[in-house]
């Protein structure tokens, strides 16, 4: 006779699955994963994914939508403390490098894998526009508090570049012969924030 499965198995078995699932695209990307691999670390049956979820694609959508709520949860978190908008900006993207650092996998997904974000999955377009615009928020704020004089879109999106090269040459491994990731971080946007400065008596805004 089947064991009638509680609402918590349900939950438990489809966060396990989420996360196998996180940890494999990561690895060997969308086409390096098949259905039946996940099931076989799992210990299941092939078709028992198939319960939880329609195909491989809506795994793939669902643990992303996860990983960008989590990311965008951990840098409105670090702006929370309030202070300064230079201050709120430092706390983020010290968060941002650390989310990178303690979820790798969770980091790939999000921005290594080509995975259209349409109304197809409103989950993951709802989360990961919160993550994109948090971003950029920074720099609105900074240009609103008269601290630079740069176009706020430009300015948050060229900071998102440059930290997400440093996270993905610290994930290759080429940092270990170089700076820190956190001195280059620092040097990046001290650099940034110098070249943007808003002149005594010039408000800050779009140029």
């Amino acid at each position: 006779m089947p064991r009638y499965l509680t609402e918590q198995d349900i939950a438990d078995f489809r966060a396990e699955l989420c996360r196998v699932a996180t940890e494999r695209f990561a690895r060997f990307g969308y086409e390096g994963v098949t259905m039946r691999q996940l099931a076989e670390a799992l210990g299941c049956s092939p078709k028992t994914p198939y319960r939880y979820f329609k195909d491989k694609a809506d795994i793939l959508a669902t643990v992303r939508a996860e990983a960008f709520s989590r990311f965008a949860d951990t840098l409105e978190a670090a702006a929370a403390g309030g202070g300064e908008p230079l201050d709120r900006a430092r706390r983020v993207g010290d968060a941002y490098l650390r989310f990178a650092d303690e979820h790798p996998h969770a980091y790939r997904i999000m921005f290594e894998i080509d995975q259209p974000i349409s109304d197809d999955h409103p989950d993951l377009l709802r989360e990961s526009k919160r993550a994109r615009t948090f971003v950029t928020r920074q720099a609105e704020d900074m240009v609103k508090a008269g601290l630079i004089d740069a176009d706020p879109l430009l300015f948050g999106w060229s900071m998102w570049a440059a930290t997400h090269g440093l996270v993905m040459l610290k994930q290759a491994g080429m940092l270990d012969y170089g700076p820190d990731i956190r001195t280059l971080a620092g040097y990046h946007g001290a650099l940034m924030f110098k070249g943007a400065l808003a002149l005594p008596g010039k408000k800050g805004g779009k140029k």
